[in-house]
This record gives C-alpha cells, structure tokens and sequence, in this order.
C-alpha cells in the first residue's frame, strides 16, 4: 500500500451540516409560509447552475423565490439559509489532528454554491485545516462526475494511489476509486478514526 500523502475531505455531511438540503428548504418553507411544492420544482432546474458557480445567490433566489412579491426579504432569507450550518465537533476533530501532523495535504472536495461555501470557509475557519477548496462553485464541476476530482489530482500533483477520499455519499466514491485514489465512507467520527488509521494516517 501507498504511504498516504494527501487527504480529501467532503465538507458537508462530514465536517458540517449540508449547507442546503431538503431539510433546511422545508424548514424554510415552514418558517416563511411559501408554497413548497412549487419552491422545490423551481429549486431542482436551479440548483446545479447555482451550485457550479453559473449563477449567483441573488439569482438563484430570483427563480425561486422572488419572481413575485413576498412577505420576507432577501436579507432575511439568506440569513436562515447560512443559518442552517453546524459544526461536527468530533469529526473536525479529526481534521485538525491530521492538519496539525504538518504530514499531509489537506484539501477539500465538495459540491457547493460560492455565497455559502465562502460564508463557511469563514465562519468556521475552514482555512486553519484546508489547503485548498476544489469546490463545485470554483471549478465548475460537480460529485459524483469525474472531473472534479481530476481537477483535484492534476492541481496538486498528487498519485491517486496516495490520496484518501472522505464522502457521507456511496455514490460520490465511484468516480475516486475508479481513478485510484482510495476512499472512506463517512458514516460517524469514531469509524473515520479507525478507518484513517487503517491507512497508516496519524490522527
């Protein structure tokens, strides 16, 4: 086996919460008292434009939202979504002790729109632990394709053989293991451990 260079992470569903899943739309539904149905369909034409970093917040929320007069504001509704984001305690943990081996490349591969994952990289000083951020916004390709995680490999130069992939999402391991770089499948901090430390990685 490969001696481990270089760690990718997933951010949401292992570092943090998902920064905008159904649970947070319905809840936003909820506490705003919009049409869901209607919400969810405009959302899903939507959302992969905005999540590759093809349109912005505020355009995202023009066809989603404010095509028609509403009851909130922007403000208000864009603060509710960044609003949603949790801190994993234990599993960030684990990111700073391999971050803090010096040992590593850390860097993070995950699907994200640009206003979110800015206000995540800074609210929860993402880059004390990231070297680098291939997200979807950045690099305009999405998990579970291919080429986001080329990007990642050609960008860093790094073997796939000397990579670990971490992911919440089975399907999103596909395309990194079929190029080689082997993968974790994220289930809760205390597996993380035991499975990092199967590849000889010091957390």
């Amino acid at each position: 086996m490969s001696k481990i260079t270089t760690l990718f992470w997933d951010i949401g569903g292992v570092i943090l919460t998902n920064g905008w899943d159904r649970g947070s739309r319905r809840e936003a539904a909820t506490v705003f008292h919009f049409d869901w149905e209607e919400f969810q369909d405009r959302h899903e034409l939507s959302f992969p434009a905005f999540d590759c970093g093809h349109i912005t917040l505020d355009e995202y929320l023009d066809r989603t939202l404010f095509y028609r007069t509403r009851s909130f504001t922007r403000e208000e509704f864009t603060a509710f979504m960044f609003a949603q984001s949790k801190e994993f305690p234990q599993s960030r943990a684990i990111l700073n002790q391999a971050a803090r081996t010096g040992k590593y490349f850390i860097g993070a591969i995950n699907n994200e729109p640009l206003e979110l994952n800015q206000y995540r990289v800074e609210a929860f000083d993402l880059r004390r632990d990231f070297l680098g951020f291939f997200s979807s916004c950045y690099v305009h390709s999405r998990k579970p394709e291919e080429l986001i995680f080329r990007i990642a490999l050609a960008v860093t130069q790094r073997p796939p053989e000397q990579c670990v992939f971490i992911d919440d999402r089975l399907l999103n391991l596909e395309s990194p293991r079929r190029l080689g770089m082997n993968v974790i499948h994220y289930q809760n901090a205390q597996q993380l451990r035991s499975d990092l430390q199967k590849y000889d990685v010091e957390v």
